[in-house]
């Protein structure tokens, strides 16, 4: 294993000096599993292709960082600044990455699978393609996340807040969804079968095309400008469609 003391500190030199000391740290393609680089300062670092397999990364700064194809299976990133990170498809199965900053983060083609991101702020990060089925996004931030075509099959979303996200043909196949915020989210062509969505807000959310359940369409003119709203056939669902719908033409998505 390289020596990370000295390349740390280098790194360090070259933030502080606005790039004139020091270096900037190139670990691409190194076998770093089970280094212990809790709190390190990794911002702009170039890790693509590391090994980060078991590492303890609690508290890092990993602030624009490249880790595209790194794999980060079983690595503690608790707390870590991950924002505006490339983890263009790194592997993060298994991940603790509770109480992480992802915001604006590339994750695209990711592998979250059974990753912990409790509390995980996400907001405005591409997952689309990513594999989080089995995640855990508990009380997560995924304001205009883009989450098209991933796969979130069995995650736990509850509380999470999915307002304005994109989720198109993304399969929430059996997700739970209690009490998630999917204000103004994308929904169109998702497959919904079998997922728990008790609780949550789907106020102006698109359900086009959704797959798995039914739902009840209802259009509506108000400034001269057709709009729509969108329901699960329910009985609770039809009560509010007469109160707060009356006289508006709708019909059934099929």
């Amino acid at each position: 294993m390289p020596n990370l003391k000295q390349i740390l500190q280098d790194h360090s030199l070259w933030l502080s000096s606005n790039k004139t000391k020091g270096k900037q740290t190139d670990l691409s393609n190194q076998d770093l599993s089970g280094a212990n680089l809790a709190y390190a300062n990794l911002s702009y670092a170039n890790l693509e292709n590391a090994n980060l397999t078991g590492a303890d990364l609690i508290g890092a700064n990993l602030t624009s960082t490249n880790l595209s194809y790194a794999n980060l299976a079983n690595a503690n990133l608790y707390n870590a600044n991950l924002k505006n990170a490339q983890l263009y498809k790194a592997n993060l199965q298994n991940a603790n990455l509770q109480n992480a900053n992802l915001i604006y983060a590339n994750l695209t083609g990711a592998n979250l699978y059974y990753v912990y991101l409790a509390n995980a702020n996400l907001a405005n990060a591409n997952l689309a393609n990513a594999n989080l089925s089995y995640a855990n996004l508990e009380n997560a931030n995924l304001y205009n996340a883009s989450l098209a075509n991933a796969n979130l099959a069995y995650a736990n979303l509850t509380g999470a807040n999915l307002t304005g996200a994109n989720l198109t043909y993304t399969n929430l196949y059996y997700a739970n969804l209690f009490r998630t915020n999917l204000d103004k989210a994308n929904l169109a062509y998702a497959n919904l079968a079998y997922a728990n969505l008790a609780n949550a807000n789907l106020e102006n959310a698109n359900l086009e095309n959704v797959k798995g359940v039914q739902v009840f369409k209802c259009f509506y003119v108000e400034n001269n400008e057709k709009k729509f709203n969108y329901f699960f056939n329910s009985t609770k669902a039809k009560k509010e469609m007469s109160k707060r719908l009356a006289n508006r033409q709708c019909s059934w998505v099929e």
